[in-house]
């Protein structure tokens, strides 16, 4: 195992600044990482902006932050769902209108092994349609405020991305054929690693470098994902496995790290270093070269922009 950069115990929150003026959109926040990785940012004295789907949740999520770090915290909502084109626009359009800087973007919120395919209103596959094509209308519609704000794009990925197809369906994106809840999973967060590294070489193509983007990973974390998502079989398969996973505060420092730890590598994956990548320190690691598959992401770039309508600013 190649040496972690930040120490024998890996990054920590303890390495984040005092983020006072600094301003942070979350997505998925009611709860698991997303909830934690809020926490941490206000207890930093940071501005976060939460996307939520629930206002009732979100409502809660406030109410429950401001208990425990009092109310002088600058915390909102905004409601969006990502499986929803328009709403996501809508969320977009409010941000750009309501907040003047996002120092950095960290698209947390995702669904995860859906056992019958699902479509959204778009036709998209339910899991490709929230994990990436909502993660990638929301990024293309902020990023002129993010490259403002010389800010970061953050996107949680999965080690899903190499348990699957490890590949992008091009044939069939949308599973109209042999769908399984895993492959369909493993395409869409293949896909959301892959667009940041896009992201980079875009830019570097455009003579741009303002927007710094980065793949990370909670690892094996014990969130609601699996339980509210998936079969009774993956959940009961996941409960077995639990005494293998970390807390979700553990699972949310990689993300945290990717948004604040000043001069990271962006060609890097990260995420726990430990036994299989689940848990342990927190650092870079190893990603496997169809993550990178420079013919396979900008295909996917050209679809994407196509099938969105949004036209990023490079």
């Amino acid at each position: 195992m190649s040496t972690n950069q930040f120490g024998k115990k890996g990054w920590t929150p303890e390495r984040i600044k005092d983020l006072s003026g600094e301003t942070f959109v979350i997505t998925g926040t009611t709860s698991g990482t997303g909830f934690e990785a809020a926490k941490i940012l206000l207890s930093k004295k940071a501005k976060v902006v939460m996307l939520n789907r629930n206002p009732k949740k979100s409502e809660d999520t406030i109410a429950a932050l401001k208990q425990e770090l009092g109310n002088g915290i600058d915390v909102s909502n905004i409601q969006m769902d990502l499986g929803d084109q328009s709403s996501v626009k809508k969320a977009a359009e409010e941000i750009l209108n309501s907040v003047p800087k996002i120092d950095a973007l960290i698209c947390n919120a995702a669904i995860a092994q859906t056992p019958e395919r699902k479509l959204t209103k778009e036709g998209w596959e339910l899991q490709m349609g929230v994990n990436y094509f909502g993660n990638f209308t929301l990024q293309g519609l902020l990023y002129p405020l993010i490259e403002k704000s010389n800010g970061r794009i953050v996107t949680v990925g999965s080690m899903g991305y190499d348990m699957g197809i490890k590949a992008i369906k091009f044939d069939d994106l949308n599973w109209e054929k042999d769908y399984t809840a895993n492959n369909a999973y493993s395409q869409s967060k293949l896909a959301q690693i892959m667009s940041m590294y896009e992201i980079q070489d875009r830019q570097e193509q455009a003579g741009k470098s303002a927007v710094k983007t980065y793949a990370c990973h909670p690892g094996a974390s014990r969130t609601s994902l699996i339980k509210t998502n998936a079969s009774r079989l993956m959940r009961f398969i996941f409960f077995l496995m639990t005494p293998l996973t970390q807390s979700a505060e553990k699972g949310a420092y990689p993300q945290l790290m990717c948004a604040t730890e000043p001069e990271l590598d962006q060609k890097g994956f990260y995420g726990p270093t430990g036994r299989s990548n689940w848990v342990g320190p927190v650092g870079a690691h190893e990603i496997k070269p169809h993550a990178k598959d420079k013919v396979a992401s900008s295909k996917l770039w050209d679809l994407s922009e196509k099938e969105t309508g949004v036209k990023w600013n490079f």
